[in-house]
């Protein structure tokens, strides 16, 4: 909405002297046969000589309008017959002196000085216009005589008026005034309120446009004088100079901010500010300049801003600005106004109430639309960023229910919809936080089969799967005792995790657990049974790697990996299901640096090869020794066989078997030279038998000491030959045929058939000590044992019998017809040194015996 009190400022500029005149000429006179003279300011002229001058010129109309002049305006009239006449009214505040004459008879009988230049208590009637009271009889004819100087535009519209008629009229005239003034005042104030209460700018610039407007028909008026600084001419004539510009830039600027014109206009907007930068500066000059230029030339600048003003309402309604209508609609009532007066005083219009106060009509009118378009622009606002907070908090909302979407998906398997390895870990810390010294163990499920089922049933069919596995599992470990509610939501309980497709997670308190193994069994094997899908049982090869806590982690990051690790060892292969063991993890920091030193070790000549002896049954001598790995300094803290896994897992198990074979031969060669021409056994890894060179390296070995030839004996595991049975089955043949005895150790502990064991080039079978330790008690390992001694004789191999550590178990082998045993029941692991010493003491018991 455009506001703006410029058309009443325009109006005041151009109709000055018709916006001056009271509506009290309705019942006033004008003055008649008038007469002007115009002199030089600086002339000498006494009343004779202005009376008796032949310069004289007749005045048209009653309202003269000399402009800006330097000349002194003189006028002469008669005063009219009527005898209630005594008062004469010039209805323009602006003059700076004027000297009133009451000619009687050509006679000056009185005279009185006036003018805006004199302090308001020196007029002979205390009004904003000039009034000048008379008396008169009816024996004389009386005239005025008036001189007028002033340094602005002289403008005197004169009327006789009676006294009394003239207050009754000014009383009536000051009532409507006070209306006017109050509804502008209203108008300023509430605006100043609601600028202190919101802090928006635009309502300041309304009451300081409006204020400036007041000023300035206060000022026309005289009004400011009369009440404000009446003992100050010229501070009157100051805010006369300041009142235009300050009005026009308060409003330029209220416009500007009002209406948004850069938004729609970025031109239109240089130039309204150019307007306020210039009536800025006009302002300033009027403190430097003489009144007369000053006010000449505030009056001329004021008409293109008061045009810019006329253009902004209009140009802004028909590029769709809403607050344009307003302000071009409070334009139009303003001019209206302002037309219907001027037309008033200028006799086109009969005199009414609304022809007098047209103006002030519309100016009040003016005000209050523009007062009223401000309060529904305020409230539009209100409602606007009322509505744009709702639609604000709908969004946020919105996004919320979209943040809570996306935060579910990124903590649940979009498949399965169990938690996902995130909400895991979060779900595991929050039980560490709330229970740090409780014992709680972390177990991690792997579907090994499920890339099989994928590759055959397709991977519609293995999702389907997926889904109801993790339904059934679910259902499953809620009946394992001391099991923890993984997610528990409005909607769903979860008590399972999705690590990755194939992978599960479930948390359970160890202690209740271990104190109900059996519950703990049938769970385990619900869990690894087939499931039933579209009639077919399909196998999914689940198994179970458990970690502890705090013994195997103390954060949920670490818990899992080695719950993990424990599902991926040989352990969880064999009896599907493994506790995570340090000893084991070659993935930890200890293992690493384990490693480290095992490489540097082996590098340096630190390890040890002992030698355990191998006894005949038969004859009770010695037949053989097998060359055992020993790490000294380490022995506290990794046991000999961790010591191959450990070799295996990180690749050093090349260059440690190699190791092995060459020192087995330094002590072949040892041996024989102190009497002993005994065979030394060497453990081989399935990693070796996969080395394409490894057949050449052992040849190669072989070839630099001959006479050791066939005193090497390659020991390979059941289980480890059925890894890659193909290959490890050549390499073995390769070293058949370069005359190295192979040996199967640990038979018994696997699952190889019997079928592609009679194809190995073996000529010794040596059963696991886990079906000799317990032979004397167990009447099952006896069956087991008595019927592999013999199916191993019919195939041709001779039998050894590990971890013999008594008598009775001796016994009970030489009558099944075992053909040798080993273990510490003979001797425990020695040195080469101290294998030598046992075999002298060895072969002087057997002297004695003898």
């Amino acid at each position: 909405m455009t506001v703006i009190f410029w058309p009443r400022i325009l109006t005041a500029l151009l109709l000055l002297s018709v916006l001056a005149l009271p509506s009290q000429a309705a019942t006033g006179k004008s003055i008649d046969r008038a007469h002007q003279l115009l002199v030089p300011a600086d002339a000498k002229l006494s009343l004779d000589d202005i009376l008796s001058s032949s310069e004289w010129q007749p005045l048209k109309g009653n309202s003269p309008n000399f402009g800006y002049i330097d000349e002194t305006v003189w006028l002469r009239f008669p005063v009219p017959k009527t005898g209630s006449l005594n008062l004469l009214e010039i209805n323009y505040a602006h003059l700076d002196q004027i000297r009133f004459f009451l000619l009687a008879n050509g006679k000056v009988v009185d005279r009185i000085t006036a003018g805006d230049r004199f302090p308001f208590s020196q007029r002979p009637i205390l009004h904003r216009n000039f009034l000048f009271p008379f008396e008169r009889t009816e024996q004389a004819d009386y005239e005025i005589l008036l001189q007028i100087r002033s340094s602005g535009a002289i403008q005197v519209p004169l009327t006789f008026w009676n006294d009394k008629t003239f207050f009754e009229e000014a009383f009536v005239e000051d009532q409507v005034h006070a209306i006017y003034y109050g509804i502008l005042i209203t108008v300023i104030f509430f605006n100043l309120f609601v600028f202190v209460a919101l802090r928006e700018r635009v309502h300041l610039l309304y009451s300081l446009s409006t204020l400036g407007y007041l000023l300035l028909i206060g000022t026309l008026n005289g009004i400011t004088f009369q009440v404000l600084w009446p003992e100050g001419p010229g501070v009157q004539n100051r805010a006369m100079l300041l009142s235009i510009p300050g009005a026009l830039l308060f409003t330029l600027w209220f416009a500007r901010d009002y209406l948004h014109i850069g938004a729609t206009s970025r031109a239109l907007e240089r130039t309204v500010d150019a307007a306020i930068a210039i009536n800025a500066l006009a302002g300033l000059a009027t403190f430097v300049l003489d009144y007369s230029t000053a006010i000449q030339m505030v009056v001329i600048l004021s008409i293109p801003s008061s045009l810019l003003l006329t253009i902004v309402g209009p140009q802004q309604w028909l590029r769709g600005n809403r607050q344009g209508v307003y302000y071009t609609l409070a334009w139009g009532l303003l001019t209206l106004g302002s037309a219907i007066t001027a037309a008033n005083k200028l006799g086109f219009l009969p005199n009414n109430f609304l022809t007098l106060y047209a103006m002030q009509i519309g100016s009040a009118l003016q005000a209050i639309l523009l007062a009223m378009a401000m309060a529904i622009k305020l409230l539009q606002e209100r409602q606007d960023k009322i509505e744009a907070r709702d639609a604000e908090l709908r969004a946020m909302a919105a996004r919320r229910d979209a943040e809570l979407k996306l935060m579910d998906h990124a903590l649940h398997n979009p498949l399965t919809g169990l938690p996902n390895l995130a909400s895991f870990e979060m779900a595991l810390n929050d039980l560490m936080l709330r229970q740090p010294n409780h014992r709680h163990g972390v177990a991690v499920v792997q579907l090994n089969n499920l890339d099989a089922v994928t590759k055959t049933l397709g991977h519609n069919n293995s999702e389907e799967i997926l889904t109801l596995v993790s339904r059934q599992f679910n259902d499953i470990i809620n009946r394992l005792p001391g099991v923890v509610t993984v997610e528990q939501g409005e909607h769903r309980s979860n008590l399972l995790a999705s690590l990755d497709p194939k992978s599960f997670a479930f948390l359970v308190d160890a202690d209740a657990a271990e104190a109900r193994p059996d519950e703990v069994v049938r769970a385990l094997d619900e869990l690894r049974a087939p499931v039933d899908f579209l009639g077919m049982q399909v196998p999914l090869d689940a198994r179970l790697g458990v970690a502890i806590y705090p013994e195997h982690g103390r954060d949920p990051s670490t818990l899992i990996r080695r719950a993990v690790i424990a599902e991926g060892s040989e352990r969880a292969a064999e009896r599907g299901m493994a506790y995570y063991k340090p000893v084991r993890d070659s993935f930890s920091a200890d293992r690493l640096t384990m490693v480290s030193e095992l490489r540097q070790a082996l590098q340096e000549h630190r390890l040890e090869l002992h030698l355990q002896p191998k006894l005949s049954l038969t004859t009770n001598q010695v037949e053989g020794l097998e060359a055992l790995i020993r790490w000294p300094e380490k022995q506290e803290q990794i046991r000999p066989d961790e010591i191959i896994v450990l070799a295996e897992q990180t690749g050093l198990i090349k260059p440690l078997t190699r190791w092995a074979l060459e020192q087995s031969l330094d002590m072949c060669k040892r041996l024989n030279e102190q009497g002993w021409p005994l065979g030394i056994s060497v453990n081989i890894s399935p990693n070796n038998l996969l080395e394409p060179d490894f057949p050449e390296f052992v040849e190669q070995l072989m070839g630099k000491q001959e006479q050791q030839r066939g005193q090497l004996t390659l020991e390979i595991t059941e289980t480890s030959m059925m890894r890659d049975p193909t290959s490890s089955l050549a390499a073995l043949r390769l070293l058949d045929e370069s005359g190295n005895p192979v040996s199967i150790d640990d038979f018994g502990s696997g699952y190889s058939s019997l079928s592609y064991i009679k194809q190995l080039p073996a000529s010794e079978i040596k059963i696991d000590r886990s079906l000799i330790s317990d032979l004397p008690s167990q009447p099952d390992d006896r069956v087991i044992v008595q019927t592999t001694i013999n199916m191993c004789h019919d195939l041709g191999y001779r039998v050894v019998a590990e971890g013999v550590e008594d008598q009775a178990t001796a016994k009970l082998l030489k009558g099944m017809g075992c053909d040798m045993i080993q273990g510490y029941l003979v001797a425990p692991p020695l040195s080469l040194d101290d294998t030598l010493s046992w075999l002298d003491r060895f072969a002087g018991q057997q002297r004695k015996l003898g």
